[in-house]
């Protein structure tokens, strides 16, 4: 390759530094910020960042931390994937104790060394830890469900909506599922009734410390991928940090993957947790092939950084591909950062090993299954109890639907996703794990009425496939005619969707991952 095995090394050592951004290490990898949105999540307002996995949002976190270290503002930083085997309520306390652990370490810093403030803190975490205690007594009764019913209980998840799809039939099943969602809903009624009784308590308490402190004027309470958390304790705990906000200098600032939350639910006409617009404002940080030219030049100049970063300049970077191959790793990646970045060290390892000069898209091509089965692999670890086998048979139909079409991209009918939640989650579920990509919305067709929303699959569905070269009429999001030529995709129909994710193989994830007849003659 052009470039010094010196240089590449630390190129590549810079780059998998910055994959997973660490706490107190965000320094070293800067936020591109495309969007202005630095400005946003720094203002004295809650808010909920939505992107896919890898975009970011962790990143921006951080950033903003930095962004107001000069400021009378101060941040605390929580992780749910540290609570995600908790149970409710616990989950919940863990959080604020999580809180109120990071405001005693900074407390001489943030709120003076005053003795009272020392005792107030103390105060409440000696309360939690009470709190804590009793809520395992009533863990016991959380349990006591039989297998029939936990079957059938996959609340606020896709397994659940699904049931409008038939996947799972049977009146009898629907009702379970109902009847589970009402005892679940009184039963944390039941065991939220103490935190709920404290929190006036508490928040004079927090009052009492923003009165004692002359250089801290509001906290932000990051919470970082909140889709960690059980998805039917989501609302609940939002709900109780949006109360715990209102009225107190605590803003909250939660990141996390929007159709894998759940943050507001309306249950028996009581609103539980934080409705977007009116109690929080989102952030969407999210880049698609709707607009391919700028999520690709989002991520040149996330690679241009790190390469800044290892000594080499933007046109030593670019010289490491050649024709289509940069915008084919960007495909490859899903327009996501990381995903990008990740592909990038992996066939650059390829072609180097294999003496090759530059990065084409056919290096990219080989390489794009194993980025597939990856999110395959998150997408198993990441979903709930029977929403996953609906996830999986989603994702054989679909690629099946696109390869007997023999193209990538297909149209789905706004109206039919509007008029059938479970269809819609399962969709946008997908979308979400970057097995599916948004190519297009409010899209006229040819022939067809209506608008349609264009996806195109993952290239690791299909690219490794030696018999559909030729003949596979695959749509190139990053050329000019893209929106054109998806006016003229296949149309995938609400009323075959039902039947064909019914028909598809039990051993579902074989089918997807296993060696197909033509693979082995991959070069």
């Amino acid at each position: 390759m052009s470039l010094s095995s010196k240089s590449l090394i630390l190129l590549r050592q810079k780059i998998t530094e910055g994959l997973r951004i660490q706490r107190d290490t965000s320094d070293t990898v800067e936020y591109i910020d495309a969007s202005n949105v630095v400005g946003d999540i720094c203002a004295r307002q809650n808010h909920t960042v939505f992107a896919r996995r890898g975009c970011g949002k962790t990143l921006l976190l951080h950033h903003s931390s930095h962004a107001l270290a000069k400021t009378p503002v101060r941040t605390v930083y929580l992780n749910c994937e540290d609570f995600k085997r908790h149970s409710f309520p616990n989950v919940l306390i863990e959080i604020l104790d999580a809180l109120f652990r990071e405001i005693e370490k900074h407390l001489s810093g943030w709120f003076g060394k005053k003795k009272k403030s020392k005792e107030l803190v103390r105060k409440i975490r000696d309360d939690l830890a009470k709190l804590r205690s009793s809520a395992d007594v009533h863990e016991e009764k959380v349990r006591q469900l039989s297998a029939a019913e936990e079957s059938a209980a996959v609340e606020n998840s896709l397994g659940a909506s699904l049931s409008v799809l038939e996947v799972k039939t049977g009146s009898a099943l629907t009702a379970t599922a109902r009847n589970e969602t009402e005892r679940t809903f009184r039963r944390r009624s039941e065991k939220l009734r103490e935190l709920d009784s404290w929190l006036p308590r508490l928040k004079e308490q927090v009052r009492e410390f923003f009165e004692a402190s002359t250089s801290v004027t509001a906290v932000f309470l990051q919470i970082d991928d909140l889709y960690h958390l059980k998805k039917s304790d989501q609302p609940f705990v939002v709900d109780y940090i949006h109360r715990l906000c209102k009225d107190v200098p605590l803003y909250f600032k939660i990141a996390t993957l929007r159709h894998a939350s759940s943050l507001y639910v309306d249950l028996d006409g009581q609103p539980i947790g934080a409705q977007e617009r009116h109690d929080y404002q989102p952030i969407n940080i999210d880049y698609t092939f709707s607009d391919f030219a700028r999520t690709r030049n989002q991520n040149r100049d996330i690679f241009y950084e790190f390469a800044k970063s290892a000594g080499i300049t933007k046109a030593e970077f670019d010289s490491l591909f050649k024709g289509a191959g940069f915008d084919r790793l960007v495909m490859a990646g899903g327009g996501v950062p990381r995903d990008t970045l990740s592909l990038f060290l992996e066939v650059l390892a390829t072609v180097k090993s294999q003496g090759g000069e530059k990065i084409g898209k056919d290096d990219v091509r080989v390489i794009s299954k194993s980025n597939f089965e990856k999110r395959i692999g998150e997408l198993k670890q990441d979903s709930e109890g029977g929403e996953q086998d609906v996830l999986m048979r989603g994702i054989f139909v679909l690629r099946e639907f696109c390869l007997s079409r023999e193209t990538n991209a297909f149209l789905v009918r706004e109206k039919e996703l509007q008029q059938n939640d479970g269809y819609r989650l399962l969709i946008y579920r997908l979308l979400d794990y970057r097995i599916i990509h948004s190519a297009a919305s409010a899209l006229t067709h040819k022939s067809q009425p209506g608008t349609y929303q264009a996806f195109v699959v993952d290239i690791g569905c299909y690219a490794h496939l030696r018999k559909l070269d030729g003949r596979f009429n695959e749509v190139d999001v990053s050329a000019q005619e893209t929106k054109e030529r998806l006016r003229s995709a296949p149309i995938f129909e609400y009323s075959n969707f039902n039947s064909s994710l019914k028909s598809a193989p039990s051993n579902v994830e074989d089918a997807l991952l296993g060696a197909g007849p033509d693979e082995s003659d991959l070069g």
